[in-house]
């Protein structure tokens, strides 16, 4: 093996004493940057789809339990018993009781449609972290307070100890003129940015109590709040829930909650990594050229070498070595430069971005190990299977025929 490695590399060698010829650096160089490409790039989405996994686990608990069509449970008689038994299934955390409703707000600068959460803000810490985004305020419900989307402030112009209206399609009243909602002003106490538009522009906190009287449902909620040790075990712990309760209740973790958004990510980073692919592809058919030109150069050579007793098997070898230098120098170097490239960008943050565009201010970056053995792997099988073609046409010369006419 030894003869051939030497072949091999004495291929490659340029003129002189370079390292490598001009044509062997350029096919390094297509596998060199189809590698770091796709690396950095994956990097950039990982860090996207992590940041968005923080921003929606940060506003929303990791399992909601509720009854089929949300119909409302009795709490706390009956609900006290079912909060017990959601809290002694393994990987449950905690638990809270909530209430959820849609309805209008409305204030002197406009209306808007909105989701009223009624939540217990002892509770609520330990569920999500909507208490420690708060921008102006606190996150409290005293006075008949309530706690709104930093967007949903700028739309309607509020802040701070200003009031709203909110309008209840329950538990209003019938007149001459019809039916009208039922209406009560509240106070605005805190202001959160979860760093999600949705959040911010269509959520409203308020007091469980206070929901519950606004909504004419006393000692009704719509279901629980759960959170759990580990968020990526939530689907089992759903399903455990569910068991435990039977029908006709519910368990929906984080994951299905969001599931189309997920869906979309999942398939954007597969059509991503296939994309990208096709640059390995366009350097491997560089090799394959190369190669094949070496073949035709090298023609004198290699019929001088297989006279002298070398086996085709021999000659095959020397070729899909040489074309596999290619591929592990120019995979090693693009993977080490992608690397670099992407701990640069996540330890000094110097790609900005538009903040009222993305819900982010700098390009976050994530590496997963899984994603760098993916590509190195792919990038070599793809040049080495470029080899093939080079290397059998070099197997098939005929030694007479090569040196004919030397």
């Amino acid at each position: 093996m030894r003869f051939e490695l030497f072949m091999a590399g004495r291929y490659l060698r340029g003129r002189g004493r370079r390292m490598f010829s001009g044509i062997t650096a350029i096919a390094m160089g297509g596998v060199f940057v189809g590698v770091a490409a796709i690396l950095i790039v994956l990097s950039v989405e990982n860090g996207f789809h992590q940041e968005l996994r923080d921003r929606i686990l940060g506003a929303t608990p990791h399992i909601v339990v509720a009854k089929y069509s949300y119909a409302p449970i009795p709490y706390p008689t009956g609900g006290d018993s079912l909060l017990r038994q959601i809290a002694n299934v393994p990987g449950v955390v905690s638990v809270a009781p909530f209430v959820y409703a849609k309805t209008l707000v409305r204030t002197e600068n406009g209306v808007e449609g909105v989701v009223i959460r009624g939540v217990d803000p002892e509770h609520e810490r330990d569920i999500t972290g909507i208490s420690g985004t708060i921008v102006q305020g606190k996150f409290n419900f005293d006075s008949s307070g309530v706690v709104i989307g930093v967007e949903l402030a700028r739309m309607l112009g509020l802040s701070v100890g200003d009031r709203l209206n909110l309008a209840s399609p329950f538990g209003g009243t019938s007149t001459p003129l019809g039916f009208m909602p039922r209406t009560k002003y509240f106070r605005v106490n805190g202001i959160f940015d979860s760093g999600m538009y949705e959040y911010n522009s269509s959520f409203v906190y308020l007091s469980l109590a206070g929901i519950q009287q606004f909504l004419g449902m006393e000692d009704m909620i719509t279901g629980f709040e759960v959170r759990v040790k580990d968020v990526y075990t939530s689907d089992r712990v759903a399903r455990r829930i569910t068991r435990q309760l039977g029908y006709p209740y519910r368990a929906t973790d984080w994951i299905m909650q969001n599931r189309n958004l997920f869906t979309a990510l999942r398939l954007e980073k597969v059509v991503t990594f296939i994309v990208l692919v096709l640059i390995v592809l366009v350097a491997a058919f560089n090799i394959i050229g190369m190669l094949t030109m070496m073949v035709i150069r090298k023609t004198r050579e290699i019929g001088i070498l297989k006279a002298m007793g070398a086996k085709s098997s021999t000659v095959t070898r020397i070729f899909v070595l040489a074309g596999g230098f290619i591929g592990i120098i120019g995979t090693g170097a693009g993977a080490g430069f992608g690397l670099v490239a992407c701990w640069l960008l996540n330890k000094y943050r110097f790609v900005s971005l538009p903040g009222d565009v993305y819900f982010i201010k700098n390009l976050p970056v994530q590496v997963l190990p899984q994603d760098v053995i993916l590509v190195c792997v792919a990038a070599i099988i793809i040049t080495f299977a470029a080899t093939i073609y080079p290397a059998l046409k070099a197997a098939r010369l005929v030694p007479l025929e090569a040196i004919r006419y030397e």
